[in-house]
């Protein structure tokens, strides 16, 4: 039986009480912390860059599951490592440079990540097998939390798990307890859940629920 890991996503946080938010999802049993950087190019919205994931390196234990929603990340993915990443994402659209920027986060010694949009084919990914270590669909379109599961992603998933079975596939977006199992089935080794757990009452509950599924 495979481990499942569950990210919580902190887009949903409270931003003024980073810290907090993310020691309550680490007592709360929380594997990874995903921390979505939007820069209002590649998706219309803004979060935050290096020096929250700086900060939250410095309190926090567990893995940071870093998802770079920018413009040409080759430029940055170096100052992120840095900062404490210890997963770098980027989406295979944003650039195209993607070698480029395979290269520049395994030399920083960190897991790669590539990560696809919901209407992006994994065809696109075949020139660079066995340069990721992580593969992250997008079950929602980037930029937003609080999106609805975009049900065809199974399918994607699915077809993901039979093309790439040494690879982690993390699926973000809309993950919910009613919808976890299906994910899970369909070969997820990582849920990435936002408002699902951090709007959450009992948020350890949520995390170990999605977990045994």
């Amino acid at each position: 039986m495979r481990k499942i890991f569950v990210s919580p996503s902190i887009l949903s946080a409270d931003c003024a009480r980073l810290e907090q938010e993310c020691k309550s999802l680490e007592k709360s049993g929380a594997d990874w912390i995903h921390c979505d950087v939007m820069d209002g190019k590649f998706v219309p919205n803004i979060s935050f860059g290096m020096p929250v994931i700086n900060s939250l390196r410095k309190r926090i234990v567990i893995p940071l599951d870093v998802h770079l929603m920018i413009c040409e990340p080759e430029k940055y993915v170096k100052q992120f490592a840095e900062a404490g990443a210890n997963i770098i994402t980027f989406h295979i659209e944003s650039t195209d440079k993607i070698k480029q920027t395979i290269d520049i986060i395994r030399s920083c010694g960190k897991k790669v990540g590539i990560s696809l949009k919901p209407d992006t084919p994994l065809e696109v990914l075949e020139p660079y097998r066995g340069m990721f270590d992580m593969l992250l669909i997008m079950s929602v379109e980037p930029g937003f939390g609080g999106q609805r599961f975009i049900e065809t992603s199974l399918d994607k998933i699915r077809k993901a798990r039979q093309l790439y079975p040494d690879v982690l596939i993390e699926v973000d977006g809309g993950i919910n307890k009613t919808n976890a199992k299906a994910v899970v089935d369909a070969g997820a080794d990582i849920l990435v859940a936002g408002s699902a757990i951090m709007n959450a009452a009992n948020r350890k509950e949520v995390i170990a629920e999605l977990r045994k599924v």
